[in-house]
Order: structure tokens, then C-alpha cells, then sequence
């Protein structure tokens, strides 16, 4: 192995020398070069382009791998495939593993059975939503992880290796400009240096010849003085338009380099819509591929098996007895979520539910306390104060979230699970 001593001294002492300036900087003891304001902008643009990029591929990875465990598998097998110059297996999506497992139950269930035949139906369904995720993945992660990551490992180590060097220079510049200035000060300093006839004492008496010698000796030393002090300043001015040269070239290749970002935002702003794409694509799939499970089982089924979904719980609770209490009635309970307006065809529907002609039951009419504070949405809905107690009742073909409630001569529908029906 070639092992250049002397190179390995001048670099040492180049990075010594850069570290004094540095520090020296730091400290407010050098003049430092700053850069002019069009290249600190872009500077300070390019770090904020790498730091949010980096924020976004990772974390966008882990919306499409959740898993960290599974990501870094996937990962390292990612790695030695690509070093194996093989092409990528297609994995399993949970989706896909879930639908087999449902069929693998159904042969042992039996087929025949309603569970077995439903398991069936939905086992295909979720292998249908496994494959849309796994062709959302592989969409997002070419049209969108990729981009990112090519930036991220390519063109930004290209712009950080040249702004690393930019800094080198900046420094060597510096370091040259201190340099010339100590020297100028030491030849100044040199040129105004006292003669030797005049520094004598008036009472100093000499020899015709030892005046001489003394005269001649000291006129030679301040010569030979101001002649060394005057090549140190041509030295150190050269190596200062070297450093000023350097510095300007590096400056001119990292403001290229910088002014490219402009096209990298072009270029991830359409990745970005191509993923937005993707997300849609993929959702819509799952919609369509839900709403067509829904048909098939509702088919099946009938009305054999009811859904537990499509009542309302919280409204038997409430108006099962005078002493129900909803598990919202607990301490420490935190507001129930506002029901939703209902979207159907009922005379009483929230676009069409006029409530000052709505007129309170003969019978029916309860008491009830409210719970939590509510907001009235619009001018049909009740504002509600918790504590407060209010008289309810409920209409035909009236949304079972809701109820009418009545304070004084304040009227509106008021949400089931902010009350406690009282006796």
C-alpha cells in the first residue's frame, strides 16, 4: 500500500487549520466570509426540501407497512434481492391471508353450513380487498416512495458533498485572508522600525570602525527583515487569489445545484397527485367491493339473521325503563358522538322536519335529565346544559337517535345519548 506521509501531513494540517479558523469563528475572534443573501436562500430552501421529504417517506412508510417488524423484513429482503439482481416476490397482503384462512375454515366447517357458505362469500370478498391493497402499495411505492428516496439518496448527497466542500473553501478563504493581514501588519511593523543611529544613546560612544560595523549590521538585519516580511505578503496574496478563485467556482457549482430543487418540487408535486390517485383507486375499490359483500350476505340471509348494527342500542337502553342508565352516565364519561342526521325518505328528516308544528302526544311525554352540555347543529336541534331537566317525547317515523325536547317555550330535537330518562 502507497502510504504518502507527506500528504497525510498537509492534509492534517489543512483540517488543523480549518478547525482554528472554525473555532475562532465560533468564538468571535475571525472575520468570517458570508455568502450572499441568493445562495443562503437557496441554502436554507434545500435543508427544509431534505427535512420534510424525510419526514414524508417515512412516514408514508409506515402508512403503507404499519408493521415495523414486517417493514424491516420486507426491507432487508428488498436489499438482498437487489443485490441478487433478482426480481421481487409479491407478498401476501393481511387482507389476502385473512380470505384464506376464512376459505380453509369453510372446508372444515363445511360448505353446505350458512357459516361455512358465508365464509366462504366473505373470504373471496377480503381477497379482493387484499389484492386492491396490495396494487395500491405497489402503485404508491413506485409512483411515490420511489421519487422520494432517489432524492433523498441521490441529489441530496450530491448537494450536501458540494456544500460540505463549499464550507472547506470558505474556510481556506478565510484562513488566507488572516493570513495576508498578520503578514501586511508584520512588513508595516518591519518598515517603521527605528533606525540604529537614532535609538542610540547620546552618551553611547563608539569607534569610528565599531559604529560602522553596528550601523552596517543592524541597516542589513531590518533589510533582511523587511525583504522576508514583503515575500510573506506576495505569498500569502497569491494563495488568497487562489482561495478567492476556489471559493467562487464552488460557489458558483452549489448555487447550480441548489437551483435544481425548483425542478424537484415539480417533479414530487406530480408523484404526489399520482398517489392521491392511487388512494382514491384503492378506496373506491374497497367501497364497491364492500357494498357487493353487503348485497350477497343480505341475498343469503334474508332476514334470518338481523343486523345489531342497524338498530339503535343506546335508544332501547334509554327507553327500556324508568331506571336505565346508558354506560354514558358514568363518571368520568366522556360526551357520546353527535348521531347522525338521518339520510332517508322520513317525513320527519332533518332537510324537511319542521318543529314548531310539531305538537307533544296526549301520553308519552317524560322527564329527563341531561347528561352532557350540547350544541344545536342548526335551528331544528335543542342546546342542552348538563343537569338540566328538560320534557321529551318522540314522534312516528321519527330517527331513534333523537328525540323532541321541550324547555319553556324552546323546542327541538335533542340526541338520545345526552339523557337520562327520569320516571
Amino acid at each position: 500500500m502507497d502510504f504518502n506521509v507527506k500528504k497525510l501531513a498537509s492534509d492534517a494540517g489543512v483540517f488543523f487549520t480549518r478547525a482554528v479558523q472554525f473555532t475562532e469563528e465560533k468564538l468571535g475572534q475571525a472575520e468570517k466570509t458570508e455568502l450572499d443573501a441568493h445562495l443562503e436562500n437557496l441554502i436554507a430552501r434545500a435543508d427544509c426540501t431534505k427535512n420534510w421529504t424525510e419526514k414524508i417517506f417515512r412516514q408514508t412508510e409506515i402508512l403503507l407497512q404499519p408493521n415495523p417488524i414486517d417493514s424491516t423484513g420486507a426491507r432487508i429482503e428488498e436489499f438482498f434481492y437487489e443485490k441478487l439482481d433478482k426480481k421481487i416476490p409479491m407478498r401476501t397482503t393481511n387482507g389476502e391471508l385473512l380470505g384464506q384462512y376464512m376459505l380453509d375454515a369453510a372446508k372444515d366447517f363445511g360448505p353446505g353450513t350458512p357459516y361455512g357458505s358465508t365464509l366462504i362469500t366473505v373470504g373471496e370478498y377480503q381477497k379482493k380487498l387484499g389484492g386492491a391493497e396490495r396494487d395500491f402499495l405497489q402503485t404508491s411505492a413506485i409512483n411515490f416512495l420511489t421519487p422520494l428516496r432517489n432524492f433523498l439518496e441521490g441529489d441530496w448527497r450530491t448537494i450536501s458533498k458540494e456544500k460540505r466542500l463549499l464550507e472547506n473553501r470558505r474556510l481556506d478563504l478565510d484562513v488566507s485572508k488572516a493570513r495576508l493581514k498578520k503578514a501586511k501588519l508584520a512588513e508595516a511593523k518591519a518598515a517603521a522600525a527605528p533606525d540604529f543611529q537614532e535609538t542610540r544613546p547620546r552618551n553611547y560612544v563608539l569607534s569610528a570602525s565599531a559604529s560602522a560595523w553596528s550601523r552596517d549590521f543592524a541597516d542589513s538585519d531590518s533589510e533582511s527583515e523587511r525583504k522576508l516580511w514583503s515575500e510573506e505578503v506576495d505569498k500569502a496574496e497569491h494563495e488568497l487569489r487562489v482561495a478567492q478563485t476556489e471559493f467562487d467556482r464552488q460557489a458558483e457549482v452549489t448555487r447550480l445545484l441548489l437551483e435544481g430543487i425548483s425542478s424537484t418540487h415539480v417533479n414530487h408535486l406530480r408523484c404526489l397527485h399520482e398517489f392521491v390517485e392511487a388512494q382514491a383507486t384503492y378506496y373506491a375499490q374497497c367501497h364497491k367491493h364492500m357494498q357487493e359483500l353487503q348485497k350477497e350476505l343480505r341475498s343469503a340471509n334474508g332476514d334470518s339473521i338481523p343486523n345489531a348494527f342497524t338498530g339503535s342500542p343506546s335508544t332501547s337502553a334509554v327507553l327500556a325503563g324508568p331506571s336505565g342508565l346508558s354506560s354514558s352516565s358514568l363518571p368520568g364519561a366522556s360526551p357520546p358522538a353527535r348521531p347522525p342526521v338521518s339520510s332517508g325518505h322520513s317525513g320527519l328528516e332533518a332537510s324537511t322536519l319542521k318543529i314548531e308544528e310539531v305538537q307533544p302526544p296526549a301520553t308519552g311525554t317524560r322527564k329527563a335529565k341531561v347528561l352532557y352540555d350540547y350544541d344545536a347543529a342548526d335551528t331544528s336541534e335543542l342546546s342542552l346544559l348538563a343537569d338540566e331537566l328538560i320534557t321529551v317525547y318522540t314522534v312516528p317515523g321519527m330517527d331513534p337517535d333523537w328525540l323532541i325536547g321541550e324547555r319553556g317555550n324552546q323546542k327541538g330535537k335533542v340526541p338520545v345519548t345526552y339523557l337520562e330518562l327520569l320516571s
